[in-house]
């Protein structure tokens, strides 16, 4: 009864290529540029709905409108960060569950 050795593991050695030439690329669309992207849409919101409130205010301004328009998209940039956020601790939790 003869014993064959154990070869090489050469599908590690390839998925090693594989990771080092996947982090040359840039990923424009992954999670991190997706959330950062959220809160800059965010804080450039708000400026722009106080800068609104601001210009109502003293008078240099009569169009309702515009007030109206900033802060619903201000609204909607803060529900889109919630809903990211609520999303991300749903997937990480969910991960935190399954047992290897």
């Amino acid at each position: 009864m003869s014993m064959t050795p154990l070869n090489r593991l050469e599908p590690m050695q390839l998925l090693d290529q594989t990771n080092a030439s996947s982090k040359m690329k840039t990923n424009q669309y992954d999670f991190r540029n997706i959330f950062s992207e959220a809160v800059t849409n965010v804080v450039e919101s708000e400026n722009n709905l106080a800068k609104e409130q601001y210009l109502f205010a003293s008078g240099q301004n009569e169009d309702t409108h515009s007030l109206g328009i900033a802060a619903t998209k201000a609204q909607i940039s803060v529900d889109l960060l919630v809903t990211l956020r609520n999303k991300a601790l749903e997937s990480y939790n969910e991960l935190m569950r399954i047992s290897l």
